[in-house]
């Protein structure tokens, strides 16, 4: 089978985040097709945590690079909060900043894997005091940040990596898994508590060849800019709808 590079994963990954957001346009999906939509969507975030991972080993610039992502997620929190404001009356509701999980992730990062030189034990410290409230306080913390700490501790040892990743996809499945009164009804709510399903990563990451593709400016920004883009104007689309 022909691998991609990590460009072209992006950009699949781009259109598969689509299908997640369709449910902020009113009566546009049926509640079940929601659902379904946001289980095989799992292995998005996680895969750009994955390209966030491979930054912070590669990067010759990790301050820039922070800088960056704490930027993003400033600006993404900023047209959130003004388009939550301007739509209130239609009862907009926009919360998502995975660019603040991500800057979080990549500061813990650092402060486990390249701590600070001569006071290693106070890096450790104040990663370990990070880590246990961001689990909660930032967009799918509890998947996301796991994900990107086994990813960066067994980044060499890719089968122990992927039996570390089917762990936390069963723990999160006993997790979320509760019987119903109907089949339909348990599968359905499944669907919905489906953060298990970032394990559907797998097949994305066996496809990757390592490489990251065609620099350019626009492969290097896309998703900096097509992240709050989409998620903005599907709100805008929302706002018209409703009456």
């Amino acid at each position: 089978m022909k691998k991609l590079n990590g460009t072209q994963i992006k950009y699949l990954m781009g259109f598969l985040m689509v299908f997640d957001h369709l449910h902020y346009l009113p009566n546009f999906l049926p509640l079940l097709w929601v659902s379904v939509f946001h289980a095989l969507t799992r292995c998005v975030a996680v895969w750009f945590a994955f390209n966030a991972v491979e930054a912070f080993f590669h990067t010759s610039n990790l301050k820039a690079y922070l800088t960056r992502l704490y930027g993003c997620s400033l600006l993404m929190a900023t047209g959130n909060f003004l388009l939550n404001w301007i739509f209130e009356y239609k009862g907009i509701v926009l919360t998502n900043n995975i660019f603040l999980t991500l800057a979080v992730g990549v500061t813990l990062l650092t402060l486990f894997f390249k701590p600070f030189k001569g006071k290693e034990m106070w890096s450790y410290l104040l990663g370990v005091l990070l880590f246990f409230p961001a689990l909660f306080l930032v967009e799918g913390g509890i998947v996301i940040l796991l994900f990107m700490l086994i990813t960066a501790g067994l980044r060499q040892k890719k089968r122990l990596r992927n039996l570390a990743y089917l762990a936390l996809s069963f723990l999160l499945l006993l997790m979320s898994f509760q019987l119903y009164d109907t089949w339909a009804v348990t599968l359905e709510m499944l669907l919905f508590n489906s953060d298990f399903l970032f394990i559907t990563v797998l097949p994305f990451l066996a496809l990757y060849n390592g490489e990251q593709g065609k620099k350019t400016r626009f492969n290097q920004y896309f998703f900096y800019i097509f992240y709050p883009a989409h998620l903005w104007l599907l709100a805008l689309i929302a706002a018209l709808l409703s009456k």
